[in-house]
């Protein structure tokens, strides 16, 4: 192994070193993101609740939509039939969010879902602007958050006790219409002020169910004191009937297809991986310059084709036969109209002159005092044979240059 590269893995494996003992015992830190997510293990994810979620509905079929979104879901399990017009399905549509993930045209299949006697339970920070309009809901937040909220729920007979989350910002329903909505829960602010963060909406022969506290349902939460209680007494209302759960969260579009995912999610993997990188790229660099011996400069073969036909006329000239080389020359000459032009040269007669003329394009005259000098050579006539092989010469260069 050379002595360079001995050296460069010297030096890498020592980086590396100095690596890990600078990461080791570094506490992670906790990833705080609202994903609500069924597959994030941190605080603010879905994961225990998605693990335990049939025992929070014991003896009910949970149904986990999050490849299509509930108007897909709903409108293919709607009966179009004549005399039907219902939906196969019945039970509770569930969803749980930080922010509002379902589109519009969603929500007008819940509400239409919900039309039909069924329930819908949506705790969210943030809903649909078509829904608060539909059931005359204002939704408001409070920007003067305490470190611990008190949440309870209104009826002292599923629960008469308090649970302090750590929530943040709080949101509340600021404006319900009192005859028709009925308060299940309760918050208290920054100021101790009794707010309304849970709530039942009859909506036609169905109920809609809003609720302003998700974080109750997350891995910190569930897994917080008895924290899970009050997750339990919020459900307790969608004890009949199927439940219908959308989990699509909203992070969950971000998430990268590149097989380099999990590498990249993984900070000392990252680290790794970009460590590695770098490593080649620092070999490449000192490598750059390639060694290896001078490579002669070898000079290719000349062509002596040309020097050969060169002598041969010059000893045909010299030799003073003339009459060899005349012949010669007609015999190339006819031979590449032949090749090139595909015309007979058999008889050189008026045909031919037409027909290498409308060929060649060359001037029918030039063709026409060539075809004589070849005909009167063929013809025995000879005047001067030097003179003669000049004109026949300079007549075929005119037609094939």
């Amino acid at each position: 192994m050379d002595k360079n590269v001995k050296i460069y893995i010297a030096i890498l494996v020592l980086i590396f070193g100095l690596v890990l003992l600078t990461d080791n015992g570094k506490p992670k830190p906790i990833d705080w993101t609202p994903t609500y997510s069924v597959n994030d293990k941190i605080p603010f994810g879905l994961y225990i609740f998605d693990h335990e979620v049939n025992g929070f509905f014991k003896n009910q079929k949970v149904e986990k939509i999050s490849v299509q979104t509930p108007y897909e879901y709903l409108d293919s399990q709607y009966d179009e039939r004549k005399n039907v017009e219902n939906y196969k399905i019945k039970g509770t549509f569930i969803n749980i969010s930080e922010a509002n993930n379902i589109d519009e045209q969603s929500m007008k299949e819940i509400l239409y879902f919900v039309s039909h006697g069924n329930k819908a339970f949506l705790s969210m920070r943030a809903f649909p602007k078509i829904l608060l309009d539909s059931l005359k809901i204002e939704l408001q937040t409070d920007f003067m958050p305490s470190e611990n909220v008190s949440i309870w729920m209104a009826n002292k007979n599923v629960s008469a006790k308090k649970y302090t989350f750590n929530t943040g910002l709080s949101d509340y329903f600021s404006k319900i219409d009192t005859l028709n909505t009925k308060v299940l829960g309760y918050q208290n602010s920054a100021k101790n002020k009794r707010q309304v963060n849970f709530i039942e909406v009859p909506y036609k022969n169905g109920y809609v169910y809003l609720h302003t506290q998700p974080v109750a349902f997350t891995n910190y939460n569930l897994l917080k004191k008895d924290h899970y209680q009050y997750a339990e007494n919020v459900l307790s209302y969608f004890t009949a009937g199927n439940i219908f759960w959308y989990n699509k969260s909203i992070n969950d579009k971000r998430i990268s297809n590149s097989p380099m995912r999990y590498i990249f999610s993984q900070p000392a993997l990252k680290s790794a991986w970009l460590l590695g990188l770098l490593g080649i790229l620092i070999f490449m660099i000192f490598n750059a310059k390639r060694k290896q011996r001078i490579v002669p400069i070898i000079k290719p073969l000349q062509n002596l084709t040309v020097d050969f036909t060169k002598t041969i006329g010059n000893l045909y000239y010299q030799e003073g036969d003339h009459t060899n080389i005349i012949d010669k020359k007609i015999i190339y000459f006819l031979e590449k109209i032949r090749t090139d032009y595909l015309i007979d040269t058999s008889k050189l007669d008026e045909e031919f002159i037409k027909k290498l003329h409308y060929k060649t394009g060359k001037d029918e005259k030039d063709i026409e005092d060539l075809v004589r000098l070849i005909n009167d050579h063929r013809n025995s006539y000879h005047g001067n044979l030097e003179e003669d092989l000049v004109k026949i010469n300079t007549a075929i260069e005119k037609i094939i240059h």
